[in-house]
């Protein structure tokens, strides 16, 4: 599945896009007047070295002028003198606009032939020349000390700290801004899961629509959903009691056969409104989650049937204690052994844990299931018997029941034929780091 930053990571990034395209462009225009800046003091500062170092040079004799030279070379400045003329310069044209700027400052070295030129291959470092009155020439080169850089660096670390404020506090409003479709993000998962969730109506007038729409909406479902079982729950009820009194009744009909008969179709009855009830009750008062043991429920569960003489085994630990809804596992459980026994002969029952998950399985040996067929059966009132035969007993809710308790865990449900031949239910719930112990 493709990554996606959401509404808060996309909103940021384009506040981080404009934040730093505008601190780049600000930074640049800077930087080219800073840079300008610089030059014109650079130059300023080249053009008075240079009248002095002349005006030293020629008040001496031309024996002492090379080691005045020497004494007149700093840190940041180079000064030798030479009788020799220099070679035609190479063109610097960049230098140019320096060149103007030492002239404006000191007009008089105009008349000097003052040359500029970048070092061949150290663009850091400006050498230069002048002639003196006697003919012979000054040589002086500048070395870059990187101040225009640490202005540079400076100038942007500055910078960048109300940027970075900028940053914060536009994170800061924007996750406000969201937190109430967050709350809505939160209370759609949860809807249909419990009671109703009302999200406070918060946020921009879009937003606050959209929750109150949320909201009209959340109590329609709800107030259906109250009604559906209210409804449910007094038709089981006034069921019961008709049903009730024809198992009395049967006690006066004579003929064995035909007792029998009606009373089997009484408990088929029976069972067909317990599984229709459990199937569609529960959204009005959910059962809560309680850790509890598995182990020990799914292990009672199978004495049940053994008590009964049906073949049904249990294989896993004595205890394995998890955050479930107790009653509605246990009924899956029987359920699957239910289904397990209706099909075939036997079943196996196997609770083990694999890492962060546990893995309850239900292996019968019957027929199986078509494989084509496998997520049909999973549907509501779905019947491998497509004619709906009276030797079929139930709704066809038996295996909904199962994914529907499931699924209220998040957990998952997978039906599989077994190689050696039945089918094989396997129930697998995802285990907290932290919520499990014993095993």
């Amino acid at each position: 599945m493709r990554g996606s930053l959401g509404l808060l990571g996309r909103l940021f990034a384009i506040l981080l896009l404009t934040v730093l395209l505008e601190f780049a462009v600000g930074t640049l225009i800077y930087e080219r007047t800073s840079q300008l800046y610089l030059q014109d003091d650079e130059a300023r500062r080249l053009a008075e070295h240079l009248v002095i170092a002349r005006k030293l040079l020629t008040e001496q004799p031309p024996e002492d002028r090379r080691l005045l030279g020497i004494q007149l070379t700093t840190d940041r400045y180079d000064v030798h003198w030479s009788p020799a003329a220099p070679p035609p310069p190479p063109l610097s044209p960049e230098l140019e606009r320096m060149r103007r700027q030492i002239i404006a400052w000191e007009p008089s070295l105009e008349r000097s032939q003052l040359w500029l030129r970048l070092s061949p291959g150290r663009h850091s470092e400006i050498n230069g020349g002048l002639r003196l009155a006697d003919g012979s020439w000054l040589y002086f080169g500048m070395q870059h000390s990187g101040g225009k850089w640490a202005f540079t660096i400076g100038r942007m670390g500055l910078a960048l700290i109300p940027v970075l404020a900028l940053l914060l506090a536009g994170w800061v409003l924007i996750r406000r801004t969201l937190a109430p479709l967050r709350d809505l993000t939160h209370a759609t998962h949860r809807i249909g899961f419990g009671s109703e969730v009302i999200v406070p109506e918060a946020g921009t007038a879009d937003v606050r629509n959209l929750i109150s729409a949320f909201n009209a909406m959340q109590s329609r479902l709800h107030r259906l959903i109250n009604e559906r079982t209210e409804t449910l729950a007094a038709v089981g009820h006034d069921l019961r009691t008709p049903l009730s009194r024809l198992q009395l009744r049967l006690e006066a009909i004579r003929d064995d056969e035909t007792r029998d008969a009606m009373a089997d179709d009484l408990e088929e009855m029976g069972a067909m409104l317990e599984s229709l009830l459990a199937f569609l009750g529960g959204e009005k008062d959910p059962e809560p989650v309680v850790r509890t043991d598995i182990a020990v429920s799914i292990a009672t569960v199978v004495d049940a049937f053994q008590d009964h003489d049906q073949d049904v085994s249990y294989d896993g630990p004595d205890h394995l204690e998890m955050e479930v809804r107790g009653l509605s596992l246990r009924r899956a459980v029987r359920n699957l052994i239910e289904n397990a026994l209706h099909y075939g002969d036997r079943a196996r029952v196997t609770l083990l844990r694999k890492g962060q998950e546990v893995l309850i399985r239900v292996d019968d040996d019957g027929p199986g299931i078509p494989r084509e067929r496998l997520e049909e059966v999973l549907r509501p009132f779905s019947r491998l018997d497509d004619a709906r035969q009276r030797n079929t007993r139930g709704l066809g809710l038996g295996l909904a029941i199962v994914q529907k308790a499931v699924a209220a865990e998040g957990g998952q449900l997978i039906l599989a034929n077994r190689p050696d031949g039945g089918l094989r239910a396997e129930i697998c719930l995802h285990l907290p780091r932290s919520a499990a112990r014993g095993g």
